[in-house]
């Protein structure tokens, strides 16, 4: 279980410091899949940043399992991560110069996972393990940067609009995939996103604005990624 505690978060000093996250507290079961709503500025992607470890709170406590991570040295930190958290970002992050294969497999060699080609399978990308990042189309490489970050087999898959630069088609098919590999893996997922339709894949449903919480609340009936609305 993911836990935060009176969560607060600032950027800036002096006149131009201003608060983003505001005394917020939340849990994530193990293997829910959460949406993060909210407006541009509303600090859903700070939020992220935060729960993930990739940035401190100033105020509060994240735990993972009971552990404060919050607490971790910068070292301990790292191989928090490292060992546990996978990020998919809207930009796709590949290395320009390494083929599907070894795009993944730097992904797999941080978790000692020999099974990695398996996983490329899996995002339907069996054919194109030689091919270079500009020899697919952005939907392709988007699903090589989901086998990167799944290869290091996280307990936590944590994405920031995955599907921001994709259009209708590429976007349901990359969701789908992503479903399907939780449903398989039995991860943990946290997503952020402006699409409130995609809200209706997940559980949870955690609705941000002005660095509070205004609602989170359970999906009873979730659709598919070919079910909702774009």
């Amino acid at each position: 279980m993911i836990e935060v505690n009176g969560i607060r978060k600032f950027y800036g000093s002096g006149e131009s410091r201003f608060q983003v996250l505001k005394n917020i507290s939340l849990k994530i079961e193990d293997g829910d899949f959460a949406v993060l709503l909210g407006p541009s500025g509303s600090g859903k992607s700070t939020l992220l940043n935060v729960l993930s470890g990739l940035e401190r709170p100033d105020e509060g406590k994240v735990l993972y399992d009971g552990e404060e991570i919050s607490a971790l040295s910068d070292s301990g930190l790292t191989a928090f991560r490292k060992e546990n958290i996978g990020f998919i970002f809207q930009q796709y992050y590949l290395l320009p110069h390494m083929t599907v294969l070894k795009n993944v497999r730097m992904g797999a060699d941080l978790a000692a996972n020999p099974d990695y080609k398996a996983i490329i399978e899996a995002v339907g990308l069996g054919d194109k393990l030689r091919k270079y990042p500009h020899e697919l189309s952005g939907g392709e490489q988007q699903r090589v940067s989901i086998a990167r970050a799944l290869a290091k087999k996280p307990k936590v898959l944590f994405l920031d609009e995955p599907t921001g630069a994709l259009d209708e088609q590429t976007g349901r098919q990359v969701l789908d995939y992503i479903s399907q590999l939780q449903e398989q893996y039995g991860f943990t997922m946290v997503m952020v996103t402006h699409n409130r339709n995609i809200a209706e894949m997940a559980k949870t449903v955690i609705q941000m604005n002005s660095g509070i919480l205004s609602e989170v609340c359970t999906n009873q009936a979730r659709k598919t990624a070919y079910e909702i609305g774009w």
